[in-house]
């Protein structure tokens, strides 16, 4: 049972998209008095992910969490958004799943005393996805399948094409907050979804134009360039629709690889074989995990350049994002032979930002920390790297950049048509 006179607040609002930030306010507390916070949030698998602070109430006894110091617990220090981008699963291993964007996730909070571990008060933050008046339709045209967000009023809005990481099915979080900012947004899938083949021998790049296609002819999307964002396995795929498409005005890589990897990827009488992975460097971390940081080869040596996607082709502007610590693979190495390649060909069409002590996930801000979990192409849990506070702050910090990429070569392109 809470204390009648304390009081736990978050403000402007209970509920809010997810990546806003919220302040959250204990008040009624005796003066001087140490607090425990905690929050919880149960994803849609099941999985519970937990963090807690430490914190000393001010003289009026009151806890501002946006400037008071935590004084322990899942982080230290003033970290208004601590007890999000701090949340570790129960299960280790876990990556935070999203599967139903249309509801909120719940967020519990509770103050609780930490010398009888009495609940003193507690509220629930609904973090949304989407904006009111959005529209999500789910896509099956041809041959192509995902989710389309539309953002409310008249329109039309610029369009982007959301690919996600390898794995299958689709992941929604990152396009409907986009859309938020007024974009079309396609959350694409490429497979082991809705009749998508559940482990392909081949990707066709026929199948992501067809969805560029898709994009471009809808009433509300405007037709002067389309924008790509991509992470992981697919910023290949990104950089490859880049390179042989017509439209692409504006692609963002994160924690990408310049070659093909994985899965033979075809476009009408090409193939780029997978890179062949040195499967000598493969190590393993003390606790057991697999970790592939160095396992791929380097795309521009001889042997290897037949994966090599040939971006000195592409148009439209980049931005490559790198964590230094990401352990799914060598990403600043990646990032940088790429914007080099750019330059050797006479083109300064890319930005490149490193993130130091980031891991592999740079999701929407936030998103709870994922340091590790299972790898679909190596079949086991792998290490992905990063601390949880860079991580955040590299989450928030790239979260930024895109929009004003976006902004720049999608909305002012078209202003300027």
């Amino acid at each position: 049972m809470a204390s009648s006179q304390v009081r736990l607040r978050i403000f402007p609002s209970v509920r809010c998209l997810f990546n806003k930030t919220m302040q959250i306010k204990v008040e009624g507390l005796v003066p001087n008095k140490t607090v425990q916070l905690r929050s919880k949030l149960v994803d849609d698998r099941g999985v519970t992910f937990k963090a807690s602070a430490l914190y000393r109430a001010d003289t009026t006894g009151q806890v501002d969490v946006s400037s008071l110091a935590s004084l322990g617990g899942s982080y230290t220090g003033v970290e208004p958004m601590g007890l999000l981008w701090a949340m570790a699963p129960d299960t280790p291993h876990s990556k935070l799943l999203k599967k139903n964007v249309l509801s909120p996730t719940l967020v519990e909070l509770e103050a609780v005393s930490e010398d009888t571990g009495e609940l003193l008060a507690s509220e629930t933050n609904e973090r949304e996805y989407l904006t009111e008046g959005m529209k999500r339709i789910p896509v099956e045209e041809g041959k192509i399948r995902g989710v389309l967000f539309i953002p409310p009023g008249e329109g039309p809005f610029p369009g982007i094409v959301d690919l996600y990481t390898f794995g299958g099915g689709l992941t929604e979080q990152r396009a409907s907050l986009l859309a938020s900012k007024g974009y079309v947004v396609l959350a694409l899938a490429y497979y082991g979804y809705k009749g998508l083949p559940k482990n392909p021998q081949n990707l066709h790049l026929e199948y992501f134009e067809e969805a560029v296609t898709y994009l471009k002819n809808r009433p509300e999307v405007k037709g002067s360039g389309i924008g790509i964002i991509s992470i992981s396995h697919s910023g290949a795929l990104a950089l490859s629709m880049a390179s042989y498409f017509s439209g692409i005005a504006a692609t963002v890589c994160i924690n990408a690889c310049n070659a093909n990897t994985v899965i033979p990827l075809h476009y009408k009488d090409l193939i780029f074989p997978p890179l062949s992975p040195v499967l000598k460097n493969v190590k393993f971390t003390e606790t057991g995990l697999v970790d592939i940081r160095d396992v791929l080869p380097d795309p521009t040596l001889e042997r290897n350049k037949a994966s090599l996607i040939p971006i000195e082709r592409a148009s439209c502007q980049f931005l490559f994002a790198a964590s230094e610590d990401d352990h799914n693979w060598n990403s600043v190495f990646f990032a940088k032979q790429a914007a080099e390649i750019l330059q050797n060909h006479g083109k300064e069409s890319f930005q490149l930002i490193t993130y130091p002590k980031a891991g592999h996930f740079l999701e929407v801000p936030y998103m709870p920390y994922c340091p590790s979990g299972f790898h679909a192409a190596v079949g086991r849990d792998v290490v992905f790297g990063g601390e949880p506070k860079a991580h955040s702050e590299a989450q928030l910090d790239l979260w930024e950049r895109v929009l004003q990429f976006f902004k720049s070569h999608l909305v002012k392109r078209d202003t300027a048509v």
